[in-house]
């Protein structure tokens, strides 16, 4: 199936009922502006620029270190030559990242990358003076394997199990294979399939999960330009470690840490815990964390044992970039806004943060559905609950509304009769009590009248079902294959053309389709 017309509908986060104050706050610019230095803007992006240009980056480290690393996959022109610009002093890049997710996780490793891509292109067209390069972050060093060993398709789990110990990147591929060939098994015929599966068993057919990372993201999206960074490197932890000995041996950033995070926490939720040391020792099949004293010394020696954890990373990233936008989730906006403090005394830039683009996949079909139900767009946010009340009041006309309204008046009228206070209070409570009573009336309405319309209340169940499996966002579990295996290569081009991360809404997209 293939199509030529998207229906773009744009909703604004706080009325989805779906992400933290914080989010629907920063998208609305009502953050306390203290809490980040610049924001999203085309505008801001100039004083960005000249602001990181006085931060020295080791130019000829990061484009040797990346091409080092990049030198086992088959990089497009675009991406090698991204590298190569970042010699340049007029080249800025625009990053994102996140975990090894198997087979790319949920939706929204993809869409993080999308906006990564996008932006990237949006600024080059701006500020045509200077170059812009896209990079993914890979958080190989990451321990958590059950965060990632996994992937849902349909509303089946496809799981990896394994073993293994110690940081995920340096996991070696064995049983993924097998888990591609259930996936092949289940999804049964189809010509789009046969081109992923067959690329899924080629990428992971390399020997670490980071180098089959590494090959799947490139494959995708590698003739965008994308460049892939693995941050597991001892000549990058090189330039970490005065930073280590700071945060390990002495224990001088915490405080910081903490009292910026207190600060914040007065608005909104904490997102990462603050502790002591924020680092993690590796060992060859452990990622610990440091609690024992460690030396000068020791640190010095051996940077590549030691591991920035979620709060040290930021800092980590903006030290070996010549970074102006990290693009993430609600979640990283946070705990990036934890940090402030410390970058402004570390004296490093601290990057604008971009809210990467949400997006809901709606199909033509249940588009129409929920158009013939009588809903608009943004009542696909609303409870089940709710959504069945709406319609069949809407289609049988028995909500009491009226009624209600017509005996609060009436008692409104008996109370301003009198001028005792225990007499009021008692009317008031006489009011409530026949208030419920409309109200379990109503309800008894509802069920009876709803048998008269299953087929259409059902309708209302798959569909919610369909846009929020497991009753969560689309986009936090669903996987790419699902939807590359309808759309083919159209889906991420599809994204490519109608994502923007400047602008803060999110996004519902519906494709109407023609055989081609």
């Amino acid at each position: 199936m293939y199509f030529c017309f998207v229906n773009v509908h744009k909703i604004k986060y706080k009325d989805t009922y779906s992400f933290s104050k914080l989010v629907e706050n920063y998208t609305e610019i009502s953050v306390d502006p203290s809490m980040y230095n610049r924001y999203p803007c085309l505008s801001d992006f100039s004083d960005q620029i000249k602001e990181k240009s006085k931060q020295y980056i080791d130019r000829d480290l990061l484009v040797s270190v990346l091409t080092k690393q990049n030198s086992t996959i088959n990089l497009s022109d675009e991406s090698l030559g991204n590298i190569d610009s970042l010699l340049d002093n007029n080249t800025y890049t625009i990053t994102t990242g996140h975990q090894l997710c198997l087979f790319t996780g949920p939706l929204y490793f993809i869409y993080k990358i999308i906006s990564t891509l996008n932006l990237t292109e949006r600024l080059r067209k701006e500020f045509s003076q200077y170059n812009f390069v896209p990079i993914f972050w890979m958080a190989t060093e990451d321990h958590d394997f059950k965060e990632i060993n996994h992937v849902s398709l349909y509303g089946e789990k496809f799981v990896w199990e394994c073993d293994q110990k110690g940081i995920v990147g340096d996991f070696k591929t064995e049983g993924i294979l097998e888990i591609i060939e259930e996936i092949d098994s289940f999804l049964g015929r189809n010509n789009d399939k046969k081109y992923l599966i067959n690329l899924l068993k080629k990428c992971y057919s390399k020997n670490t999960l980071s180098e089959a990372t590494r090959s799947l993201i490139n494959e995708l999206f590698g003739k965008y330009g994308l460049v892939i960074l693995d941050s597991n490197d001892i000549d990058f932890k090189k330039k970490l470690i005065p930073i280590m000995k700071e945060d390990i041996v002495y224990q001088s950033l915490s405080p910081i840490i903490k009292k910026n995070t207190d600060n914040n926490s007065l608005t909104y939720k904490t997102q990462a815990f603050v502790r002591n040391i924020n680092f993690f020792q590796i060992s060859e099949s452990k990622r610990e964390r440091v609690i024992e004293s460690v030396s000068e010394n020791e640190i010095e020696n051996n940077p590549e044992k030691f591991s920035p954890n979620v709060l040290m990373r930021p800092l980590y990233q903006e030290l070996i970039l010549p970074n102006l936008s990290y693009i993430g989730g609600g979640a990283e906006i946070s705990y990036w806004m934890q940090l402030k403090s410390l970058f402004n005394q570390q004296d490093i830039v601290f990057p604008i943060l971009t809210l990467r683009n949400s997006v809901m996949w709606m199909e033509e079909k249940d588009y129409e559905k929920w158009k013939n139900l009588g809903f608009n767009l943004e009542n696909i946010f609303l409870s089940t609950s709710a959504l069945e009340k709406m319609y069949v009041q809407k289609q049988s006309e028995i909500s009491l509304f009226e009624e209600k309204s017509s005996l609060e008046n009436l008692y409104i009228s008996i109370s301003e009769r009198t001028h005792d206070h225990g007499l009021k209070s008692s009317i008031k409570s006489d009011l409530v009590k026949n208030l419920k009573s409309l109200e379990k009336i109503e309800k008894k309405l509802i069920r009876f009248e709803k048998k008269k319309y299953e087929n259409s209340l059902s309708q209302i169940h798959k569909i919610k079902s369909k846009l929020f499996p497991n009753k969560q966002l689309q986009e936090r579990i669903d996987n790419i294959i699902t939807y590359y295996i309808t759309y083919g290569e159209k889906f991420i081009e599809t994204l490519k053309e109608e994502l923007d991360p400047l602008d803060s809404n999110f996004l519902i997209l519906s494709p109407l389709k023609n055989k081609k």
